[in-house]
């Protein structure tokens, strides 16, 4: 297995709406602020990976156009998931792991505005049983949500805390969307208040990948990517335990989460009751620092908010603020599908 490292992140500011701005617009700082870091050039990158989803954008193949972005000319090796960036970011670590890139860039983007999310969102449930009911995303979560109450596992009063103590510390983020007081709100869909699910919002993130002494000589710090690994729960919720997430325990687990602690922890918890969720399957305990970005509480660009959760713990590496961070993506309903990470610094690799 080759070395390989998050050698620079990026992302932009997080808003609710982004109607002056294509998806390219949008792209561009993102794009240029994160090759600045590492002083590489667009025609220098080895392999390049993008995640979006045309639902969203309305449009198919809307991915083609973000690549005026990066410039495609001359050709470059170029490919697209469509997914949340992790996992673009999973497809270019393969990639450089069988030697045929030794960098790679990565970036996704969400334009959520234009549309209903909650609407969008149910066309990627089961076509024959689920999404002929148009059942939203939020009512979902609340279905989960309420399965913990019933379980013992929280309540009400405990959700409206980790609402609250992600958007506090995303006070210190200045790409947050939402952040410091928000009030826990009204009932969107029982027993679910507003505070307890994500913002809507626009946004774009990128990093970028290097191997070995290249990842060394591009950064100060490189994060180090230690494990990683993908897993997926049954398609249909009615067969699934919604307390718990096996999927994102067996990714965590091969990922090698649970060899040793971890000081921190970027959990892609769109919803307050997925949090619950993730720590008890990830086992984090009180020691370990969740979210200190604010998490997707804060900031929810879909398709760019789990590669943002990577982005941030390779940042708390590089800045010398965690030495070993683990993060998680998640993408369907009800945590279907996550990716876990471990990364760590030099140091800690030493």
């Amino acid at each position: 297995m080759r070395d390989v490292a998050i050698v620079a992140f990026a992302q932009s500011a997080h808003r609710r709406r982004t109607d002056e701005l294509s998806e390219v617009d949008l792209l561009m700082p993102v794009l240029h602020e994160v090759l600045g870091a590492t002083g590489l050039k667009a025609n220098e990158i080895g392999f390049t990976c993008s995640g979006s989803a045309d639902y969203l954008a309305g449009r198919a193949f809307s991915f083609t156009m973000a690549l005026d972005g990066v410039g495609a000319h001359p050709p470059i090796s170029e490919s697209h998931v469509e997914m949340d960036g992790a996992w673009a970011l999973y497809e270019a670590w393969v990639k450089i792991q069988t030697g045929e890139a030794d960098t790679a860039l990565v970036y996704s983007y969400g334009k959520s505005s234009p549309g209903r999310v909650r609407d969008v969102l149910t066309r990627q449930l089961d076509p024959y049983y689920l999404a002929p009911l148009w059942p939203d995303s939020v009512a979902l979560a609340a279905l989960q949500a309420q399965a913990l109450i019933d379980a013992g596992d929280t309540d009400e009063g405990a959700l409206a805390e980790i609402g609250a103590r992600n958007r506090t510390a995303a006070v210190d983020n200045p790409c947050a969307q939402l952040t410091g007081d928000v009030p826990a709100g009204d009932h969107l869909v029982h027993p679910l208040r507003t505070g307890d699910c994500p913002p809507i919002g626009d946004g774009a993130a990128a990093v970028i990948l290097a191997a070995g002494d290249t990842a060394r000589a591009l950064c100060e710090r490189p994060a180090w990517i230690r494990g990683i690994d993908h897993r997926i729960e049954a398609h249909s919720l009615g067969v699934r335990d919604l307390t718990d997430s096996p999927s994102a325990r067996l990714a965590a687990e091969r990922a090698g989460a649970f060899d040793r602690p971890v000081d921190t922890a970027e959990l892609h918890a769109p919803f307050t009751s997925q949090e619950v969720v993730l720590r008890k399957a990830l086992g984090l305990g009180d020691a370990v620092r969740v979210n200190p970005s604010g998490g997707a509480l804060a900031a929810n660009p879909i398709m760019a908010a789990g590669l943002i959760r990577l982005g941030e713990a390779a940042a708390r590496i590089h800045r010398g603020e965690s030495d070993r961070a683990l993060a998680h993506a998640t993408s369907g309903p009800c945590l279907q599908q996550n990716l876990v990470a471990v990364l760590e610094g030099e140091s800690a690799h030493a």
